[in-house]
């Protein structure tokens, strides 16, 4: 009797597993938006922009965020608003979390093609770290991908998943206060 039982619960507890791996194996992220990556006050000082930013209204909105940012490093020297711009400053307790975040690629490495990306920054708008100055380094994520994936195009955003880790990325292209180490790479969707 006490070995039917056993045989029975093992059945239900372990058949399950057995029956979708993947559900057992699968892996939450949490999801998470690119201001939670900024400290309170670099977020603030960034919502609350030095008067004279709000006059320029030209071009696209990735050339007004870069013509804002270019005119607030030549005129704020010293504000809160400029440190917030170079802010490295990041939130430790995203420090070893899986987390999925949604992002463009900047490519910086790759794997058999041009197009098969393994090392990359992820940003949170089309154009950043291409047009000068890039955004703050709290807001890019160096991202390694050993598998690596097919770029299609520079222009569709994409959500990444992994393991988030502040630490501080710095080449020609930019500087990031965040690394991921990226276990999954899927198209964005809202």
């Amino acid at each position: 009797m006490i070995n039917t039982l056993i045989k029975v619960l093992a059945v239900v507890v372990l058949l399950p597993g057995l029956l979708a791996p993947n559900a057992v194996l699968a892996k939450d992220y949490r999801t998470i938006e690119w201001t939670d990556l900024m400290p309170a006050d670099d977020l603030d000082a960034l919502l609350n922009p030095p008067e004279y930013l709000n006059e320029i209204e030209d071009g696209s909105e990735e050339d007004r965020i870069a013509s804002q940012v270019y005119s607030a490093v030549k005129q704020a020297n010293d504000s809160a608003y400029q440190r917030a711009l170079s802010s490295t400053r990041v939130r430790p307790e995203f420090d070893g979390q899986s987390l999925r975040v949604p992002g463009f690629i900047v490519p910086l490495e790759f794997g058999a093609t041009e197009k098969h990306v393994t090392r990359f920054f992820l940003v949170p708008y089309f154009g950043a770290c291409i047009h000068v100055p890039p955004p703050p380094p709290n807001q890019i994520i160096y991202a390694e991908y050993d598998k690596g994936f097919v770029l299609e195009s520079l222009y569709d955003p994409y959500w990444i998943s992994g393991v988030l880790t502040t630490s501080l990325t710095e080449n020609d292209t930019a500087t990031s206060a965040y690394s991921i180490k990226v276990e999954r790479v899927a198209p964005y969707t809202e």
